[in-house]
């Protein structure tokens, strides 16, 4: 197997064609990246801006050039001597008429031949909930009608622009009488004759009868557990992994499937071993990816959260969520926060899965003869549920592994020592449930439980914390981060190097990525934001100041103020991580542009918060009232607010670009294979998605990867991350020189001695006489030119086989020759990365 030594994420689709992707190559080959990682390029929906949303895995979607273009991408890639990854999506598909295997399950119901290609409960009709209000009412109104449908002339119902075909037993005897149907009650009665139901769109959550991507509707669960689905779906991927167009997998969402250990064994085998193979999968403090998946690691969610014990001052961040509490006016209990979260998603959001296995559970009961009703059942099953710490477990028909029995006797544990303990007998019959130890009559019944409740906990925990939770406690929002802990933790760099220590022992061929389409900001804001707990103080001033210059703006609703403290903080704060380092407060087309992606943001932090507005039920009040704020913020005419704000962040923005050169620098020499998001190469200071996933300006990063080395000591390389660039570079083509030492070398702390000890991070790869020694800041927030000479005093103590030698700086060429310790040199009273081969 060839392990990248990086790779490059592409966004297809947007303008993003294989034929442009082709172009970039030269590019790609010059940055040093040996891998390009392609977001999904099957066919999707015809609107898809992302891909996940799969029509037909079997063909390449023809927007973004078709097969002919692939394999033009895939030649020209080849010919540079670099590999393809494909981003895979083995979980679900689009429930979407465009979906011909969707479609033909309309059509036939449980007789189609994709009956059971889609994880449906049959023992009812399929659920459409695609209607703005309910079938009735939508009847009433004249939106259904019977019509041909315009791609085959059959009966259908119209909606709109959508065609749902008729079942031919309803109509083929007598189609003419059928397409002249005017009665509203015939009608009504045609439709009681489908296989499926039309409904609205609001009662998904308790009523829909196929398993969905978390709360998507429009995404069906497929049951790759079916080896004949495993074969349908993958036929085409298989195909070009085998002909040595694909040399990896990235599979998305792997936690959904049924049986992800028996997927990822079949997908090896049929794969062959030389394929590259990571998982998207979210691990939580102390989990780790099961040691016999025969895979190469995750896609680095747990490697963003390991970087905050680098780049968080633990000592301050204390102080921090104080100020945060001193401006809520009470304090914050997280746990409290995680429990009603998690509460909301079992309750309303997950009505609909939470019922079906109580139901579930009730049977098994009367089964086994265990005199336990639905009503006893309920309280027990939401508190495990809830209680969950990580994910899922990965119980099979068997039961579970030793480790999950661990966890779920753990979980059990918590849950009847808790102040919400329910009933105990009920509690002690879920958890035999779930561990298998019921009769063989109930065994089957026991593992469908166990299958369903371990496909619930993930996107229970995902809802509740990465797109609730996150978007309610605004402390810090660099730490709330997909893969990121809620609940406060300690943060030191001892912490750091224990976990890279671990992951060159667990997945040295991991990915490590820093921004994805997924995260919640770019990089680089995040890693600006990482400042603020190095000076909590002075930020809840600047909180403070603004508040009262825009307090004018708040408007004060039946329901509150708007918007409240915490959401004025977090407003302040997402602004602050999205500001350009560039932007000056006249500049009016910089700040319009702005306003243009700070807004939908706003908009959506709001819904996904569920506390004033939601995506279900929105506020437009509130919403207009907050979005009217954040416009002010931005407007032209605020300028006293803008100066000021201005002026206040620029320390925060220049501590930040060097978290950024550090974070970078971890990225690249640290255990794993580094992934870098397009354009990330320079800065990247997106918000969530949609923001996350626009299109950087390829051709500027071309030009500017021709310049010549850049003058570290020069505001303007830092500002518009042409330094990052060229580390990058450097690094990556270390990287291709030495791909033993990056993949298997040690890892080794290195202490540093001095007055500035605690800003300076370094650590040391080897591998044999081989050697890379990196050294970079931290907590430089407070860098004053009084420290430059404190700096100037901080040493690297060198273990005795990494002293003596003579080494390269990789970034200016210098060579030196060292002896036990190496001092830490300085650029503008920082201690400067340093980046020693030997």
């Amino acid at each position: 197997m060839k392990i990248p030594t990086a790779t490059y994420r592409i966004q297809f689709r947007n303008g993003m064609t294989f034929d442009r992707a082709a172009a970039l190559v030269p590019y790609l080959k010059r940055l040093g990246i040996s891998h390009l990682y392609a977001s999904p390029v099957f066919t999707a929906t015809s609107e898809s801006t992302h891909g996940y949303d799969v029509t037909d895995a079997n063909e390449i979607e023809p927007s973004i050039g078709g097969r002919a273009g692939f394999d033009r991408m895939s030649k020209a890639l080849k010919e540079a001597g670099l590999g393809l990854i494909l981003d895979i999506v083995p979980n679900h598909m689009a429930a979407s008429l465009e979906n011909p295997w969707w479609r033909d399950v309309i059509e036939h119901g449980k007789n189609s031949r994709y009956a059971r290609h889609f994880d449906i409960d049959w023992s009812r009709r399929l659920t459409l909930p695609f209607l703005g209000d309910t079938f009735e009412a939508e009847l009433e109104n004249g939106n259904i009608a019977v019509k041909p449908d315009p791609g085959t002339g059959r009966p259908a119902f119209a909606y709109f622009e959508n065609f749902y075909p008729l079942t031919p037993e309803s109509w083929q005897d007598h189609e003419a009488e059928v397409l002249k149907l005017a009665d509203k009650a015939e009608i009504a009665k045609l439709h009681d004759r489908q296989p499926w139901r039309l409904m609205s769109w609001r009662d998904a959550p308790r009523e829909l009868s196929y398993r969905r991507f978390f709360e998507i509707a429009g995404l069906a669960g497929v049951r790759v557990e079916d080896k004949a689905v495993f074969d349908d779906t993958h036929r085409l991927i298989l195909e070009l992994v085998r002909s040595g167009a694909v040399d990896g997998l990235r599979v998305d969402h792997v936690d959904g499937l049924a049986d992800p250990k028996a997927y990822l064994e079949l997908l090896r085998h049929e794969a062959g071993p030389d394929c590259y193979i990571t998982v998207e999968k979210i691990v939580g403090e102390g989990e780790y990816i099961p040691a016999e998946w025969p895979i190469s690691g995750t896609t680095g969610y747990e490697f963003i959260a390991s970087l905050s014990d680098a780049l968080v001052d633990g000592e301050k961040v204390g102080a921090l969520r104080k100020a945060y509490e001193d401006a809520m006016g009470k304090p914050v209990d997280v746990k409290a926060e995680l429990r009603a979260a998690k509460l909301l998603m079992a309750n309303r959001n997950f009505e609909g899965e939470f019922t079906a296995l109580l139901r579930l559970a009730t049977t098994i009961a009367k089964t086994d003869g265990v005199a336990l009703e639905e009503q006893t059942l309920r309280s027990p099953l939401r508190e495990l549920l809830v209680a969950f710490p990580v994910y899922r477990t990965y119980g099979t028909t068997q039961g579970l592994p030793p480790e999950g029995a661990e966890m779920l006797q753990k979980v059990a544990k918590k849950v009847r020592s808790s102040a919400n303990a329910p009933d105990p007998q009920a509690l002690d019959f879920l958890t035999r449930i779930l561990a298998g130890e019921v009769s063989d009559a109930a065994s089957g019944e026991a593992a469908t439980f166990r299958t369903r409740f371990q496909q619930l906990t993930g996107p229970l925990m995902a809802k509740s914390v990465e797109d609730t939770l996150f978007f309610r406690l605004h402390m810090a929002l660099a730490l709330n981060e997909v893969g990121a802990e809620p609940l406060p933790r300690t943060f030191s760099l001892e912490r750091f190097h224990a976990e890279m220590k671990t992951r060159l022992e667990r997945q040295p061929d991991a990915l490590s990525g820093t921004s994805t389409h997924d995260t919640k900001r770019g990089e680089d804001a995040r890693a600006r934001l990482y400042t603020l707990t190095e000076a909590p103080e002075i930020w809840a001033e600047c909180v403070d100041r603004w508040r009262q210059m825009n307090h004018s703006q708040v408007k004060v609703l039946d329901d509150g103020p708007a918007p409240k403290p915490a959401v004025e903080w977090m407003l302040y704060q997402a602004l602050a991580g999205v500001w350009p380092t560039t932007l000056q407060p006249q500049d009016e087309a910089g700040l319009k542009a702005l306003e243009e992606r700070f807004l939908p943001y706003v908009e959506k932090a709001l819904r996904e918060a569920k506390l004033r507005t939601d995506w279900a039920d929105s506020n437009d009040t509130y919403e207009k009232a907050v979005l009217d704020y954040a416009r002010h913020l931005l407007s032209p005419a605020n300028q006293t607010f803008l100066r000021d704000f201005t002026d206040a962040l620029q320390p925060f923005v220049s501590a930040g670009l060097v978290n950024s050169l550090t974070q970078t620098v971890i990225k690249l020499a640290a255990p794993g294979v580094p992934d870098i998001y397009q354009g990330s190469e320079a800065l990247d200071f997106s918000l969530v998605d949609p923001d996350n996933r626009r299109e950087p300006d390829f051709a500027a990063l071309a030009r500017m990867l021709d310049e010549e080395a850049p003058d570290f000591s020069a505001a303007e390389v830092w500002l518009n991350g042409r330094f990052k660039q060229f580390v990058i570079t450097r690094l990556l083509h270390c990287r291709q020189q030495a791909p033993t030492l990056f993949r298997q070398g040690d890892y080794l702390p290195l202490a540093a001695t001095g007055k500035r000890a605690q800003n300076v991070l370094a650590f040391a790869r080897t591998e044999s006489d081989d050697a890379l020694i990196v050294i970079a800041p931290r907590l430089v927030f407070a860098a004053s030119d009084q420290q430059h000479t404190e700096q100037g005093e901080t040493k690297i103590v060198l273990p005795e086989q990494l002293a003596n030698r003579r080494y390269r700086d990789i970034l200016s060429g210098e060579e030196i020759l060292v002896d036990d310790r190496i001092g830490v040199e300085t650029v503008n009273g920082r201690a400067a990365v340093r980046l020693l081969r030997g």
